[in-house]
């Protein structure tokens, strides 16, 4: 089963709003084969209905509005509306199985307003990794550190047990299941290979931010000392580049290699950029494209050329892997300032992280003297919340989602014509997931 929430917007006090495409966009992005969707509303004044888009529909709505509700008919001599908090529709062959002139229908009676539905899919699905995938990548993970020295094993496996999205073993399952010669074990450990040079990089990442915790356990800095976090990252590049060599195809070793490379020097830029902090947009994509785009981008792009997909299918879902990571960072850079996030709100503003809403901040005509005296004191905790309110007000957050929603949709556009049944609908689902961690 998928759970997820889905917004819209009313734009008159009385009105209907077709959600078939947008349910359909939903079930084809989920991988949903064989099953049903369910949808319900979070609000007492916006129904659900299964019926026709027409205009008799919307007159006997608007002419009953006072007294259609959920629950309860309104009866016009015209028609009868039945209002339902929820609706339930089944899916055949990734679609929603509906009648030629059937709609399923939002009908707004307070609006307008900003509404929440809560949608589950339930079924067969036919493109997301499957359990048994995704345990091949964690015993992989686990395998590769049972025989390394304990200086080593123990911190990283600290790390690697406190959990984590495993995004970029997802994408190269996926990726490599695009390809004609994909192979679960081989695609396993190319996988556990970049989730392990992902956390090697956090563990340095979090020695020169001086961060005290990842993942809600003690950074490695922190625990075990600068000199042995600098080893443990060191070594886990060392271990993980040798797993992918292993594997025997070049040009999977020179992908992962160009990241890696990519990585370092984008932390060397970070570093030396925050004399000039908060920067520009120019430079926070120059920094999120090595140090967080590019293993997301490389790990797409090395799992299609390791399931034997050919130059294009690579190039395209190398595309979709850039786009995803610029994206999904910018969703993190506004995760600082909501409950949603794992870490405390305010963190990126207390340790100075290059951060895209409060670049939008500073060019705000209001906001930017504000932030800027700010910034020059020290940044106690009734600054930080000064901070907070100052890129709230001025509608930074707005355009950091709705630049991260538009990478989204060109990063969709990189998926099309792909096999949805082999991983193309997962890859879909994955990049509209990252988005609506803001939702």
């Amino acid at each position: 089963m998928i759970t997820r929430r889905i917004t819209l917007s009313t734009g008159q006090g009385t009105g209907l709003i077709d959600l078939t495409s947008r349910l359909d966009e939903e079930v084809a992005a989920a991988g949903l084969r064989r099953g049903r969707l369910h949808l319900h509303s979070l609000h007492t004044t916006l129904g659900l209905i299964l019926d026709r888009m027409e205009p008799v529909l919307l007159d006997d709505l608007i002419r009953f509005n006072g007294e259609a509700s959920n629950g309860h008919h309104a009866d016009g001599g015209r028609g009868r509306l039945l209002l339902r908090p929820g609706i339930t529709a089944l899916v055949e062959d990734g679609r929603l199985l509906l009648g030629r002139r059937q709609a399923i229908l939002a009908v707004e009676l307070d609006g307008p307003r900003s509404r929440e539905l809560a949608l589950q899919l339930e079924g067969e699905f036919s493109a997301a990794p499957t359990d048994r995938e995704l345990e091949l990548v964690e015993l992989e993970l686990r395998r590769q550190l049972l025989c390394d020295p304990d200086p080593m094993r123990l911190p990283m496996a600290r790390l690697v047990e406190a959990g984590g999205k495993r995004l970029r073993p997802m994408v190269v399952v996926l990726a490599s299941r695009l390809g004609p010669a994909h192979d679960p074990l081989r695609a396993a450990v190319l996988g556990a290979a970049v989730e392990l040079i992902h956390d090697a990089t956090m563990v340095h990442d979090d020695y020169v931010d001086e961060a005290a915790t990842r993942r809600g356990r003690p950074a490695v800095a922190v625990a075990e000392g600068p000199a042995r976090a600098i080893e443990v990252g060191d070594y886990y590049f060392a271990r993980a580049t040798r797993m992918i060599a292993e594997l025997g195809d070049d040009e999977v070793t020179r992908t992962i290699a160009g990241a890696l490379e990519t990585i370092c020097l984008s932390q060397i830029d970070e570093v030396a950029l925050r004399g000039s902090y908060p920067g520009d947009h120019a430079t926070y994509l120059q920094v999120v494209r090595g140090k967080t785009a590019a293993l997301i981008a490389a790990a797409c792009e090395a799992g299609a050329r390791l399931g034997g997909g050919g130059i294009e299918l690579a190039a395209r879902v190398a595309r979709y892997g850039e786009l995803l990571g610029i994206a999904f960072q910018m969703v993190d850079d506004l995760l600082d300032y909501s409950d949603a996030s794992g870490k405390p709100i305010g963190t990126d503003i207390r340790q100075r992280t290059l951060s895209l809403p409060l670049i939008y901040a500073y060019e705000d005509e209001r906001a930017g003297p504000l932030l800027r005296r700010l910034f020059a004191g020290e940044l106690d905790e009734e600054a930080v919340v000064r901070v907070q309110e100052l890129v709230r007000q001025c509608g930074a957050l707005e355009r950091v989602a709705a630049e991260a929603r538009s990478l989204i949709a060109s990063a969709l556009e990189e998926l099309s014509g792909l096999d949805p049944d082999r991983g193309g609908a997962a890859l879909a689902e994955i990049a509209k997931r990252a988005v609506d961690r803001v939702s």
